[in-house]
């Protein structure tokens, strides 16, 4: 490899742009990085957090827009259906030797698919990983199915890769990438999170996190609306919401969050998106994480914070 080759990423959310962030630092230097942006880093709903992208020093080579205003199955159907056009148009554009792919997400299997009929080797990071709560799980097989290089966090992760068929000297333990940005990292202190949060924290602080179960249609409100009532107990602690992610009754559940911060503007607030460097510097000051993301699971362990994990959307995933 050198500084001509050409290296596509494909970034369609914050949550796998935080992971990916020193590994763009690192292929920047070495190659010539073709960064896609796409899904809710577009969409000012969910915080246009393209606009971080390019603050922290990246230069987008296409931004693909794919999510309509529908968060109903139909509509991410079509949603994903927009993905696969504009992906197709965006790699032949951009002609990359080399496609790098994180996670589970159906934007990312749009871009895998694409990839794939495209004839562009790709390389998935964190495959193997199991949630059954999610859509997510069958997405991130099919993705390690057309890819060439396997990433993974774990040996029992590269064991379920090879499990799929893939070919063991292709498939590497690396770790998880949470682990760069912990060590790299910078973070902010109890004063400046608040300044940048615009909240006070307390002595108890909770920082909540709920995704749809997309493997569950209809439930994500009951949970939601049961995890506020409990949440109504604790109302001497601060607390810290971050919106779910773009999937099928996510808009809702933003609805029922920006409504509770509402009612409480003294002690809760709401951030569609943190961004890695906010988020991991607020598991510094905080009591637990509440929720259903894999935040908790992965992250939050190593900075020896409790996690509430609510109902099945992580099940089966290894925990810290």
């Amino acid at each position: 490899m050198n500084k001509a080759t050409p290296i596509a990423v494909f970034t369609g959310t914050r949550a796998e742009y935080g992971l990916l962030y020193w590994l763009l630092k690192d292929i920047q230097a070495e190659a010539e990085l073709r960064l896609i942006v796409s899904g809710a880093h577009l969409v000012r709903e969910f915080g246009y957090t393209v606009s971080q992208i390019e603050a922290d020093g990246f230069s987008v080579a296409d931004r693909v827009d794919m999510l309509l205003a529908s968060d109903t199955a139909a509509g991410v159907t079509k949603s994903m259906g927009l993905a696969m056009i504009g992906l197709a148009e965006a790699f032949e554009r951009q002609q990359p030797e080399l496609l790098v792919l994180l996670g589970d997400r159906y934007e990312t299997f749009c871009a895998a698919a694409a990839a794939t009929i495209a004839n562009i080797p790709i390389a998935h990071i964190h495959g193997g990983e199991v949630t059954e709560g999610a859509y997510d799980d069958a997405f991130r097989h099919s993705i390690s199915k057309m890819a060439q290089l396997h990433f993974t966090s774990t040996e029992a992760y590269r064991r379920r890769v090879i499990q799929l068929g893939e070919q063991p000297r292709r498939v590497f333990t690396v770790g998880a990438m949470t682990n760069d940005y912990r060590d790299r990292l910078e973070l902010l202190g109890r004063e400046a999170l608040q300044q940048s949060i615009g909240l006070t924290l307390g002595e108890h602080n909770i920082l909540v996190t709920y995704h749809p179960v997309t493997t569950s249609p209809g439930e994500s409100l009951g949970q939601m609306q049961n995890l506020l009532s409990a949440l109504d107990r604790f109302d001497q602690a601060r607390i810290l919401f971050t919106y779910p992610n773009a999937d099928n009754e996510g808009r809702q559940l933003i609805g029922l969050i920006n409504d509770y911060a509402a009612r409480n503007p003294e002690r809760v607030v709401a951030h569609p998106s943190l961004g890695q460097l906010r988020y991991l510097s607020a598991l510094k000051h905080m009591n637990a994480v509440v929720g259903n993301s894999s935040s908790g699971l992965l992250e939050a362990p190593g900075y020896d914070i409790a996690t509430v994990n609510i109902g099945i959307r992580q099940k089966g995933r290894l925990r810290g």
